[in-house]
């Protein structure tokens, strides 16, 4: 596809979508039961309609209860029958398998119908609500209050049941941090062991455990969450060479209250997100509708996704490269979706209370359409397909490891163009937690996207740059994974990073003392089983294992597992041209 093909493409895009209400059709339960009994013989997955191993999970049964009593009732019921338990929610955004049992015969508990405000105290600053709570709900419900969620992760579709599981947040690097779950004051969990019903208070050690969960010591019921009242911040996006990116990482978190920062590493660019409350008197009302999380056409996202799988197959690095900085000079002319009146964008900056800018994801929105349009992710179109790789490196070290990543790009100059189709490498601050399985310390988490085959044996366009990657901050860096993101190769001896691991396994045992929440993936998650590297062929391509011999790459393809170019302990697939690796 030419250039003038793709900006075509984008303008549609961007511009048919400009409203904040679009017609689109919304993601599906992603549990499915096909029993002849009501909810039987199902099968779960996630929102992207495949997990890292590209698994089948399946269940004998799914249960919706409504009410804290019959989310009661159905893990006691389960664990009479020593059946195994996971709990899953309305639109399962988490990458990894936290949802999937082990065997045939579990019970799916979700929290889809857990979803109501239990109560609102805007002279305390706190909100209580069930686990189904969406983001996007909480976020709404406590603006009405006049109060607001000072940090939380940018898409709407997640709920505080799934943000606790997987610790997941936003960015800031003041006040209590950017994770949702360090503003829990008590909660509510329905766990196997006697009594069934625990509440956790503030104190309590075992909260510091509920607070990052994964799932495995229970169904957390009910939540009540510190809040703030409602402000306004102020958002200026700034364009910038990256040569300093690794200096300036370590302060500009402490300058800007939620500062992030947008990395395009083959064009040598960043993008600054200035960004700090101000007085609620402040001229403006600006809404965040970030292009990404919008509906979209079904044949637009059909088209891009084609043009991406071409340019794989022809080895087309240059024509990524091109689409890449299409892409890029789009979302900055847009301001990334920021409007400065929730129509249009007329200059930096943008200035909106807290509920209208901290997060997005109108694609969740309106009826069915017959998916002509849908969430660019959404399995059931030909859309995007991606891995992640997400972690969080030590901000003492993450200036050594920005300066690896440029040093990488600086030998295989095109190599990370992919990433600027899927915005690049978005980069926030995040602090050390009290819970188990929380941050250690403040750092920088970097999020990356990138394209994944619908074969699992076929190699991608510069393999082993991004799994060099991967393996110097694992294992050169010591990061610590996002555990609802990744691939396995990330959680290889993650377990022993957290000082409290050993803690949060002695409340696992106490809490489930049969394991009935657990199931093998996160035993090996937890470092309690073995089998996280999957050894077979092809497995180092999807991450599964990291490479060893050819065969776990591509050979008959031309992978072939190589030492890395600048982490020499690193195993990568590189294809070989001519007899030389490139």
């Amino acid at each position: 596809m030419n250039i003038i093909n793709s900006i075509v493409l984008l303008v549609t895009i961007l511009t048919s979508n400009a409203a904040v209400t679009v017609r689109c059709s919304p993601p599906e339960d992603p549990i499915e039961c096909k029993g002849a009994a009501r909810n039987s013989n199902c099968t779960i997955t996630n929102s992207y309609g495949a997990f890292p191993d590209r698994s089948t999970c399946r269940a004998a049964e799914a249960v919706y209860p409504t009410s804290e009593a019959e989310l009661v009732a159905a893990v006691a019921a389960a664990a009479a029958a020593g059946r195994k338990i996971k709990v899953a929610t309305r639109y399962s955004h988490s990458i990894t398998k936290l949802v999937c049992p082990d065997g045939e015969e579990g019970v799916l508990i979700s929290t889809k119908y857990l979803n109501r405000t239990l109560e609102v105290d805007a002279a305390g600053m706190s909100m209580t609500v069930e686990s189904g709570v969406t983001l996007r709900q909480l976020i709404g419900e406590a603006a009405r209050a006049g109060m607001a969620v000072p940090y939380a992760p940018y898409w709407w579709g997640l709920t505080v049941g799934g943000m606790m599981g997987t610790g997941a947040h936003g960015s800031s690097l003041w006040g209590l941090g950017s994770q949702v779950h360090d503003r829990v004051t008590r909660l509510t969990i329905v766990s196997p062991a006697r009594p069934h019903l625990r509440v956790l208070e503030a104190g309590d050690p075992d909260l510091d455990a509920a607070k990052v969960s994964l799932g495995v010591l229970g169904v957390i019921s009910q939540v009540t969450l510190k809040l703030e009242g409602l402000f306004k911040r102020s958002v200026t996006y700034v364009t910038k060479n990256d040569s300093d990116l690794g200096e300036q990482v370590v302060g500009f978190g402490r300058q800007h209250e939620f500062a992030d920062f947008t990395w395009f590493p083959s064009q040598k660019r960043v993008i600054y997100r200035i960004d700090d409350r101000v007085s609620t008197n402040a001229s403006g009302n600006g809404l965040n509708n970030f292009p990404g999380f919008r509906s979209t056409s079904s044949l637009v996202l059909a088209t891009l996704r084609t043009t991406e799988e071409t340019q794989e197959s022809l080895g087309d690095a240059n024509g990524k490269c091109i689409n890449g900085r299409t892409t890029t000079a789009f979302l900055r002319a847009t301001a990334f979706g920021l409007t400065n009146d929730g129509v249009s964008f007329k200059g930096y900056p943008v200035v909106g209370y807290q509920n209208r800018i901290q997060a997005s994801g109108t694609c969740l929105d309106s009826p069915d359409d017959a998916r002509i349009t849908a969430c660019p992710w959404d399995p059931r179109i030909k859309g995007l397909f991606f891995h992640q790789t997400t972690f969080s490196i030590a901000l003492s070290r993450a200036t050594a490891f920005i300066r690896d990543v440029q040093s990488l790009v600086a030998l295989a100059p095109q190599a990370l163009c992919g990433l600027d189709l899927y915005n690049g490498i978005l980069m926030r601050y995040v602090t050390a937690s009290t819970a188990y399985l929380g941050k250690q310390g403040d750092a920088i988490d970097f999020d990356i996207s990138y394209y994944r085959s619908q074969d699992p044996l076929r190699p991608r366009l510069y393999e082993d740059v991004l799994e060099e990657i991967e393996q110097m901050a694992v294992f050169k860096y010591g990061a610590l994974p996002h555990w609802g993101k990744n691939r396995n190769v990330a959680f290889l001896g993650a377990i022993g990073k957290y000082r409290d691991g050993a803690r949060f396994v002695e409340v696992k045992r106490r809490y489930d003392p049969e394991g009935l929440f657990s199931s093998r993936w996160t035993d090996q998650m937890l470092g309690l089983a073995d089998g996280l590297s999957i050894v077979r062929e092809g497995c180092a391509l999807e991450g599964l294992c990291i490479c060893s011999q050819d065969i776990h790459c591509a050979p008959k393809k031309g992978y072939v597992c190589v030492p890395g170019k600048l982490y020499d302990k690193a195993r990568v697939c590189a294809k070989l041209k001519t007899g030389v690796i490139f």
